[in-house]
């Protein structure tokens, strides 16, 4: 397979919405098309969920200049071979290989996104849906059917009162999600005690609620939250502090001594190796939340699991950030413990396949070539645009 153009366009995807660390008033999505060779029609190939416009797009790493330009006189061959030979599986050596020791930022986005293009191209070309490419080369073919899914809101909104809030949290438990994730941190914290039992008034035990600090809290508050949390039994406290502070991590850890969750910001096999030797988790309750769209794509985090698996992590107590349906694919295809999802916010990326429905807080997915984002017509009508 042979890359003949990469195509990026920039979209909006602003709202008054805001969590414990930023408003998302600025907030902006990638969409990237890759061109190959294969197919007669053009796919659009893969895209980034969301970043900051000004962390990465258009800004000092773009992914297109991670590879080097086709000259209009040859296509680009990325990572030079042949991907359509047997055996063979989809790298990004040339980009990858090069990489300094060093830390690990916008980058790691850059590439991820090339990569998420590249998986669905391969996976169009064999004619699978990813999720059964990669199980047939690394489950020896046992896909999960289906997929546990939670779903993520609970944001901070200009004029949302406790009647809205549970109204909201209302409608993911009609949709079909059991568990729901709520945002804390930006306000006062016997306010957010109020917000819970709002929210846990609607869901009924705290096994059901999960909150989510985005990194917010130096260690005196990530220790008084976790106090006052303790009584919920709640299903997760996310992220409490600083993703590299693991003496934080490890601290809170001791005090809390229920399930956390965190890994969302790691962005390397080495970032997520050292919170599992310093973070103080436990690998029977604590769930880790990388993102292989943003950390060098699928290759990278085929590295963190192996990296897991010796550090006695099951693959099962991992569920990725985002709400995509990359992460989808990856946690069917490599039986990962499920995935976030945004079926409120971030439209048309939040949520999975048009027509599938959530049951008892599980999705299915399509059995369609590739990713599937020609599944979710509003989202690939915007990818469509790139590669017409």
């Amino acid at each position: 397979m042979r890359v003949i153009e990469i195509r990026e366009k920039t979209v909006s995807i602003a709202s008054a919405i805001t969590n414990a660390y930023i408003d998302f008033s600025k907030m902006t999505c990638s969409v990237v098309a890759l061109i190959t060779d294969v197919v007669s029609r053009r796919e659009a190939g893969g895209w980034l969920w969301f970043q900051l416009q000004w962390a990465l797009w258009p800004g000092s790493v773009d992914a297109r200049a991670l590879l080097p330009a086709p000259d209009g006189r040859r296509s680009q061959d990325i990572g030079g071979r042949d991907w359509r030979e047997p055996g063979s599986f989809p790298h990004l050596g040339r980009v990858d290989d090069q990489r300094e020791a060093r830390g690990h930022g916008d980058r790691s986005v850059a590439v991820g996104t090339i990569d998420m293009a590249v998986w669905d191209a391969v996976a169009k070309i064999a004619g699978k849906p990813l999720y059964r490419l990669l199980a047939d080369r690394y489950r020896n073919g046992k896909v999960d059917d289906k997929v546990w899914v939670y779903a993520a809101g609970g944001y901070y909104y200009p004029g949302k009162d406790m009647t809205a809030l549970r109204n909201e949290m209302k409608r993911y438990r009609d949709i079909g999600y059991q568990v729901v994730k709520m945002k804390v941190g930006a306000v006062p914290l016997d306010e957010d005690i109020r917000r819970i039992e709002a929210v846990l008034a609607v869901v009924g035990e705290g096994k059901f609620l999960a909150v989510d600090a985005n990194g917010r809290f130096d260690l005196n508050t990530a220790i008084a939250y976790g106090e006052a949390l303790k009584p919920y039994g709640l299903f997760w406290y996310e992220e409490a502090g600083d993703p590299l502070d693991y003496a934080l991590q490890a601290e809170l850890s001791g005090h809390y001594g229920l399930p956390i969750a965190t890994g969302e910001n790691l962005f390397s096999h080495q970032d997520a190796r050292n919170l599992v030797r310093y973070g103080g988790l436990h690998p029977d309750r604590d769930w880790l939340q990388f993102d292989c769209a943003l950390s060098y794509g699928l290759v990278e985090y085929l590295r963190t699991l192996e990296m897991l698996q010796q550090y006695g992590w099951s693959t099962r107590r991992v569920v990725p950030h985002g709400g995509h349906q990359m992460s989808l694919n990856i946690a069917a295809g490599l039986h990962l413990g499920g995935n976030e999802s945004y079926p409120g916010v971030f439209q048309p990326f939040g949520g999975f396949a048009d027509g599938i429905a959530i049951q008892n807080g599980f999705v299915g997915l399509p059995n369609v070539p590739g990713v599937g984002f020609e599944t979710k017509a509003e989202l690939f009508k915007l990818m469509k645009s790139l590669s017409d």
